[in-house]
């Protein structure tokens, strides 16, 4: 049943939308307006009800109370048919792709051109097609016989888009966009997002990264424990504002981070090498401190990460744990050290999804369980106390650990860490993908690991977080450790500064 409504600026309008998953509330009496043209945004911590408002507006939920309005017309019943043929289309984080389809198949599914009156695809005009928006847009081209597996994060997402813009929509939805994107394939997809908006095409931009939603929207809806507690105009506001919202509180302690005395010497790297990613990398880790580590894509920073937990073989220099020397050629040896990685993409390296979250968290110590068989009481009892100790939001834990947040995965893949009793803690990008709340938390347990006398390495394209949770920070520029200075006596434009060799630049020019 479709009802008319009286028109105005809001291409899209929900107002006062419940949806109950049996006795919870995900949405309790939420409302959203999109004016048309508009760069909007959408931000909330985990479980405050985006997701689910999302999925609303796709046709992929019904609301229990409330009214959705598109275009002026209020729609009782959507389905995600529905809202395509309407003009609103979706680029989600998880892209949504068959991976053994090639490129040209992936653009045209359920829209193949074909010739009049015949039952035959025009492919000729289906690659022109495809080529002219790809040329216009983003000024490259794709192979159309390409596999989707083949294809980058940032391919991957420009064969959404323009599947999407290929049916002239009125919106587009970006749904958390630059998770799996490095910062220069973010830069290109805001300027994408910009030229959209000038074409007029209305965007709705779901983010976890404030400042992304400050640099690029017009305006901004919080949501908070399913309701939209504020929507502000950029101009008005800042990162710091929003953020208190989404979390009901002043984020002033962003960075609870306790006063420890660093001890002894866990880990030490002298002269360490990999050939043509990095070299003369040399400095130690403490018992109780949090080393930052940070630079660009290709710096070697990363791989230094992954050195130290056996994933890369090292060309030269050595590795002390503990006073011992050693080469930890794979994770198992790294383990034996109690050395733990926290991988940045979680849902691929870090957490088994299928698994509850008793499994993953006993993951890497079932033989404490074992004495033939595994002591279920006691590896109930565990998980229990960790998932409590981390305050992991989870239903119980038999819960599937793909049904938890991201922040909350996260936690799941620090705990199987924390059952085996790790001292060397490798994070790689830890609060990537998760909301401000969520940050917070990871932050707090970061120190708590510190003051339980764990030696903590922080692998973060995230200034800001490094300077606020570290001890001291290495800032690696094109193989080398370009800075290495205590993080209290630092700021977040010199550490810009370093990781994109600015300052180098001005002493070759000198």
């Amino acid at each position: 049943m479709v009802n008319e409504t009286g028109g105005d600026e809001a291409i899209l309008r929900l107002d006062g939308i419940v949806k109950r998953f049996g006795g919870a509330k995900a949405l309790d009496g939420a409302s959203l307006l999109v004016r048309r043209g508009a760069v909007h945004g959408l931000v909330g911590q985990n479980g405050a009800g985006k997701s689910t408002l999302i999925k609303l507006i796709a046709g992929l939920h019904r609301a229990d109370e409330g009214a959705i309005a598109i275009d002026g017309t209020v729609h009782a019943s959507l389905t995600p048919h529905l809202v395509e043929a309407l003009g609103i289309h979706f680029i989600h984080q998880d892209r949504l792709l068959v991976p053994t389809f090639t490129v040209g198949e992936a653009l045209f599914l359920g829209r193949e051109i074909r010739f009049p009156g015949t039952p035959f695809l025009d492919r000729r005009a289906m690659r022109r097609k495809a080529a002219d928006i790809l040329e216009r847009y983003f000024g490259l081209s794709l192979d159309p016989s390409a596999l989707i597996s083949e294809l980058s994060a940032a391919e991957k997402q420009i064969v959404q888009i323009t599947r999407a813009l290929m049916a002239d929509p009125k919106v587009l939805v970006f749904d958390e966009p630059t998770a799996a994107l490095v910062r220069r394939e973010a830069d290109l997809l805001f300027k994408l997002i910009r030229r959209l908006s000038a074409d007029g095409i209305t965007i709705l931009y779901i983010s976890h990264y404030l400042g992304e939603i400050v640099d690029l929207c017009d305006t901004v809806t919080v949501l908070r424990n399913g309701r939209d507690v504020a929507t502000l105009a950029i101009a008005e506001t800042s990162a710091a504002a929003i953020g208190a919202l989404m979390v009901n509180r002043d984020i002033g302690d962003l960075y609870p981070k306790p006063d420890v005395t660093p001890g002894e010497t866990l880990l030490s790297v002298s002269d360490l090498a990999l050939a043509d990613r990095y070299a003369h990398v040399s400095f130690e880790l403490r018992r109780g401190e949090v080393l930052g580590l940070t630079g660009l894509v290709g710096s070697g920073a990363k791989e230094v990460l992954r050195t130290l937990f056996g994933l890369e073989r090292p060309t030269g220099g050595s590795v002390q744990v503990r006073g011992e020397t050693v080469f930890s050629t794979d994770p198992a040896a790294a383990t034996d050290k109690r050395l733990a990685l926290v991988p940045e993409d979680r849902r691929r390296d870090g957490v088994a999804l299928p698994l509850s979250v008793k499994e993953n968290t006993t993951l890497a110590s079932l033989e404490r369980f074992s004495r033939g068989l595994i002591d279920r009481k006691a590896e109930r009892g565990q998980t229990e106390d960790l998932v409590s100790r981390l305050q992991i939001k989870t239903a119980g834990i038999d819960a599937l650990v793909r049904t938890l947040s991201g922040g909350n995965q996260q936690k799941v893949a620090i705990a199987k860490w924390l059952s085996r009793q790790s001292e060397i803690y490798l994070l790689d990008e830890p609060t990537v993908g998760v909301d401000i709340g969520a940050k917070v938390e990871i932050y707090r347990l970061i120190g708590e690991l510190a003051e339980r006398g764990a030696g903590i390495i922080v692998l973060s394209s995230d200034i800001d977080e490094l300077l606020g949770i570290t001890d001291r920070l290495l800032v690696f520029f094109r193989g080398r450790i370009a800075r290495h200075v205590p993080s209290s006596e630092t700021t977040p434009e010199q550490v810009l500064a370093d990781v994109t060799g600015a300052e180098e630049s001005l002493r070759h020019a000198g």
